[in-house]
């Protein structure tokens, strides 16, 4: 982790910035309302934001390299880590993000308890579950990403995110979502036993992502991408 801190934190340089919070929306669509598309950059936090040092610094088409640069130099500023990433759909961390959590839901729908699911996932080595991740970040937001990104969630799993939405059912910041939510903790029954299988079926998604993402390059090297997911999603 000091050798990934140590990359990111030589990216920054100081100055001014415009910038966008978007998790999902193209920097190329936005900044079509600029004069001067090259001033937008994306600075994107993740939630918990007090507790999650990751930011990613997205660069568009037309995003200028001194624009990226200082926007890398205030994410410094304010004791955050920069992650340089391209404007692909997800950027890095939802990319990668969608696909696991859209594998817990459809596991969720077939009847598996959640509550087994984030235990598997929490041995495996996650700060917390998929299930209880969908929660944390909100079904409605979940929702309008799994829409907005280009490979989307299946019918079933929007079926259920948008039926959980229309009731109110938002997950954390509403207190009930897959599960009840009380003093800002979940609510959880007993998990049932689970094998080495279930573990490896459910990270698979995330890992193939991840791997399609360098190759890509979303970001420049493998040891972005791991610092991005090990500071941005506790890999």
């Amino acid at each position: 982790k000091r050798a990934l801190f140590s990359k990111m934190e030589s990216v920054a340089k100081p100055g001014a910035v415009l910038a966008t919070n978007t998790s999902s929306l193209k920097l190329e669509d936005i900044s079509t309302a600029l004069k001067d598309p090259a001033r937008l950059v994306g600075i994107h936090f993740f939630n918990p934001v007090p507790q999650l040092p990751l930011v990613e610094v997205v660069s568009g088409r037309n995003t200028a390299k001194d624009v990226a640069q200082n926007a890398a130099a205030f994410v410094r500023q304010i004791d955050k880590l920069p992650l340089p990433t391209t404007d692909a759909p997800g950027f890095l961390v939802n990319r990668v993000l969608g696909p696991y959590m859209q594998n817990a839901l459809e596991l969720i729908g077939k009847g598996v308890k959640p509550e087994t699911l984030d235990a598997a996932m929490v041995a495996f080595g996650m700060p917390i579950g998929p299930a209880e991740l969908v929660d944390t970040v909100g079904l409605d937001i979940c929702l309008h990403a799994g829409k907005s990104l280009a490979k989307g969630a299946n019918a079933q799993v929007l079926k259920f995110m948008e039926e959980k939405v229309a009731a109110g059912q938002l997950g954390r910041k509403s207190g009930q979502g897959i599960y009840t939510w009380v003093g800002g903790k979940p609510s959880k029954g007993q998990a049932d036993a689970y094998d080495q299988k279930l573990i490896d079926d459910l990270i698979a998604p995330y890992l193939k992502e991840a791997k399609a993402a360098v190759a890509e390059g979303i970001v420049a090297d493998a040891d972005l991408a791991d610092a991005g997911l090990i500071f941005g999603t506790g890999f």
